[in-house]
């Protein structure tokens, strides 16, 4: 272990780990040094110079979060000459800056707001002398708008996509005062290999990249007495959507947040747990079935490791950078189309209801299911399957809207006809939650026995690394599955795109020989989406990813083949998994379609 240096920090002497930032160590110590540039997922950048502090001997400020602790240093953080320096750097950002905060989505949430509130900046002299600029908003894209006018330029979204994603979607065009946050040739970002997933959004301290927003138009269908209007909830939201009501992080408000829907006027509040559960009948089966063509039939047509595509954004990027890996693909629609298709064929028969007149509402915690609602081929119920996607953020919003005191909620529960659901499905929300839940309910259904691993928890395939493998020997198996006999079923699970790109080149490097991936665009998986409250950082999705596992835990049903409903609906409506109507409905057409 390094032996602990000295540093002083505003006259009281600090023992800090070498190689800790002086902003890290002014955190540790409880001092708040304000930043926008700064982002505990990104690289160190010092771009903004918010965040600058004193050091003895030296002329010029330095900026904390880029200048190392040294032995027997000694910082000022609040001196005179720092508070100008920090107040005359806000002023210059906001003089170039779209100020009109009362028409900006994120106002009540701008990092640069809250800091321009707590320096008094009161002075129009620079923004005056500063020459209006002609802005563009791109506002193309089903998921995500662009705005110049409220850009910063901390590059914060640029370092977010190459850095945790790996997409290069952004970058920094021209120099001096022309110098802008660009897209390719600044094309639209509808028209640039962008995966929607919002990260960029998620990072950004200021409205410059916010999510499309369509609460209006879901106050709209609920106000219309002709439509019936439902809403299905993902997994994450609900570990999410606490911190926007004044929660602490990783507060499961799963009954508080169906009370709310109830209260904001939805016909029936349902969760979108259930179609996860189905995923995994068809997934697993699809995988299942995989394996025999390949192993006993020796089908070379078949494509294996078979990867999941439950995540947009990971589908949107594999479309981009691996199009010879579709037939990989799982052919699985994700659970919020699973949900749509059903919506307006399954629970529209139940309920003796026109399917003209069902709006499809989702909650997700992913800006790329909007993207994933408006795709062409997602309308196989013979409508559009689903409506309207909101975020995390987007119900938060609708909530505070309608004066409604979350705190006070009675909890209540979802409604029936696909509102149960199973921890399986739960933990979906979670990076390597698919994963789990898929060997939770494919190796009973191979072996006949629970899956050898304590209380059902797969840890192997748990945790916030950023890629994890795991192997399943299969002993003993039932009968019809005897070829699996002594099979080691080996799987990898991969979060944030840039090490789904370290998985992928694995596969085609040959590599490694897996059978199974599961991939999720966002860091953490769901939980961290570009879509959930701000701020997300690496201590907030450990803490919601907590709360999933221990909603998984307490649960009564945990694998998605005893979910009742899931039982029933096979029953009465799609037959088996992979059958004809679960075709129609559950996968798209083709495993190697084209999906732009």
């Amino acid at each position: 272990m390094s032996k602990k240096i000295n540093i002083t920090i505003n006259g009281v002497v600090y023992e800090v780990e070498p190689g800790l930032t002086i902003l890290e160590a002014a955190q540790n110590a409880g001092i708040n040094i304000p930043t926008l540039c700064y982002h505990k997922d990104l690289c160190v950048a010092g771009n903004c110079r918010v965040c600058v502090v004193e050091i003895a001997g030296q002329k010029r400020l330095a900026a904390s979060c880029a200048t190392p602790c040294q032995e027997n240093m000694e910082v000022l953080t609040n001196t005179l000459k720092v508070r100008n320096s920090r107040k005359h750097i806000i002023e210059l950002l906001l003089s170039e800056h779209n100020a009109d905060c009362t028409k900006c989505y994120k106002n009540g949430n701008c990092e640069l707001q809250e800091l321009a509130a707590e320096y008094k900046i009161m002075s129009q002299d620079l923004i005056d002398l500063v020459p209006y600029k002609d802005y563009t908003i791109d506002m193309f894209s089903p998921s995500i708008i662009k705005d110049d006018s409220r850009c910063i330029r901390c590059q914060r979204c640029v370092r977010t996509c190459a850095e945790l994603q790996g997409v290069n979607a952004l970058t920094v065009a021209y120099k001096g005062d022309k110098m802008k946050i660009s897209t390719f040739f600044e094309n639209s970002m509808n028209d640039v290999v962008c995966t929607t997933c919002g990260q960029c959004v998620n990072h950004c301290p200021t409205g410059a990249l916010i999510e499309k927003n369509y609460i209006e138009d879901a106050w709209e269908a609920i106000s219309d007495p002709e439509k019936h209007v439902i809403v299905q909830t993902a997994p994450a939201v609900r570990v999410g959507l606490g911190e926007e009501m004044g929660f602490e992080p990783g507060e499961s408000v799963t009954g508080k947040m169906v009370a709310a829907l109830k209260n904001l006027g939805f016909d029936s509040v349902l969760d979108t747990d259930f179609t996860a559960d189905l995923t995994i009948m068809e997934e697993g089966t699809e995988l299942l079935t995989r394996l025999k063509k390949a192993l006993v039939d020796k089908d070379i047509n078949i494509k294996l490791p078979m990867a999941t595509s439950c995540s947009p954004g990971w589908i949107k990027y594999i479309e981009h950078m691996y199009p010879e890996y579709l037939g990989n693909l799982s052919t699985c629609k994700s659970p919020q189309q699973m949900f749509g298709a059903l919506a307006k064929t399954y629970y529209a028969k139940a309920r003796k209801l026109d399917p003209d007149k069902i709006v499809s509402v989702s909650v997700m915690p992913c800006t790329a299911k909007k993207f994933e609602a408006n795709r062409p081929e997602m309308h196989d119920s013979g409508y559009r399957d689903v409506d309207i996607v909101l975020t995390t953020r987007e119900l938060a919003i609708m909530i505070k809207q309608a004066g409604i005191d979350f705190r006070k909620l009675p909890e209540k529960k979802f409604d029936r006809l696909m509102g149960d659901s199973s921890g399986a499905a739960v933990i979906f929300g979670a990076t390597g939650g698919v994963m789990e839940a898929a060997l939770r309910t494919a190796y009973e259904i191979v072996t006949g026995r629970e899956v050898p691993f304590d209380n059902l928890d797969i840890l192997p395939v748990r945790g916030l690394e950023g890629v994890r493998e795991a192997s399943i020997k299969i002993e003993k198996p039932l009968e019809n599955w005897a070829f699996l006999d002594g099979v080691e079923l080996k799987c990898a699970v991969a979060h944030g795109l840039v090490n789904a790109k370290k998985v992928m080149d694995a596969v085609k490097e040959k590599k490694a020989d897996y059978h199974f991936i599961e991939i999720m665009a966002c860091p953490g998986g769901c939980l961290g989406g570009g879509g959930q409250p701000i701020p997300t950082n690496p201590e907030i999705r450990e803490k919601r990813t907590k709360a999933i596992y221990e909603e998984d835990k307490n649960l009564s049903i945990r694998k998605s083949h005893e979910n009742p409903e899931v039982i029933k609906i096979y029953k009465d409506f799609l037959g088996e998994p992979l059958g004809k109507k679960s075709h129609e409905l559950l996968h798209t057409k083709y495993v190697a379609r084209n999906r732009y």
